[in-house]
């Protein structure tokens, strides 16, 4: 359950992003508790995607604060993000097609047997753990952890790289449009997902632009328009009409990303140094 007077495990404070004269993000100030989910909505270029690669540490904001638990932290890369306990879970997993659910799960982690340079990879454990921590979000589907991740409907790939997220520690879970690519039942259980999550004590940030998805899950939520929040508000504070009017109502940052890809280019890929 989510505690409105427990301390933020995650708040911005007048976060800031520019990529030399393009502002992409405005005075950015959000808190996310353990427990809670708060819904990012917005249109295409509202913003919200600059912002979840300053959390998941791609981007360094420009200026402004990230604090974790009360304390200020910075990420100059994703392993920094990731070593912090912010995981983050892009519209189709970030899982491996062609590996096997075990492998998929445990990759860069994966479990050995054997002693010194004789050490091989522990398939046996790894589709041990994997399985049950899936099955354990209510995906009775999976029994075979050789099984191909290319196999798995998109559902599928979200649940097990939530899964793989919540075994390996996170506290902040990120998820980038998850349901955005997916049919009505799909999209349903990976709501479902998101609810276990909450009830686990993660903090989770569902980005999305799918106010009806973002209503079935939702204990707070921020609307972001040219990279400004527009509204912060709780759940039961407005009405879905009252949500897709505001969402609705903000022109989108038509071209920026286009811009911001072009003025990178122009840098070799380098952007100039935060606050310049």
């Amino acid at each position: 359950m989510t505690n409105a007077t427990s301390a933020p495990v995650l708040e911005l404070k007048n976060i800031n992003k520019s990529f030399g004269p393009i502002d992409v993000l405005h005075d950015i100030s959000l808190q996310l508790r353990a427990g809670e989910v708060l819904c990012l909505l917005g249109d295409n270029g509202a913003g919200k995607s600059t912002l979840i690669k300053i959390l998941s540490g791609v981007h360094v904001p420009s200026s402004g604060s990230i604090l974790m638990d009360g304390s200020p932290v910075s990420f100059a890369t994703p392993r920094d993000a990731s070593d912090r306990g912010i995981a983050t879970v892009h519209q189709f997993g970030g899982t491996f097609p062609l590996m096997s659910i075990g492998r998929s799960f445990f990759v860069g982690a994966e479990p050995t047997k054997g002693w010194g340079p004789f050490r091989v990879f522990d398939r046996k454990k790894a589709n041990e753990v994997a399985v049950k921590a899936v099955r354990d979000f209510g995906i009775t589907r999976i029994e075979d952890g050789d099984r191909l991740v290319g196999g798995l409907s998109g559902g599928e790939r979200q649940s097990l790289a939530i899964a793989r997220a919540v075994h390996f520690g996170a506290r902040v879970l990120i998820l980038d449009e998850p349901t955005a690519a997916l049919g009505v039942k799909q999209a349903t259980h990976v709501l479902r997902i998101v609810n276990q999550a909450k009830k686990r004590g993660l903090a989770v940030i569902f980005i999305t632009h799918q106010v009806m998805h973002a209503m079935a899950v939702g204990d707070h939520f921020a609307v972001l328009i040219r990279g400004s929040v527009a509204a912060d508000f709780k759940k039961g504070e407005r009405t879905r009409e009252e949500i897709t009017d505001l969402m609705a109502g903000g022109e989108t940052m038509a071209g920026l990303e286009k811009e911001i890809e072009d003025y990178m280019s122009s840098h070799d890929g380098h952007p100039p140094p935060a606050g310049h």
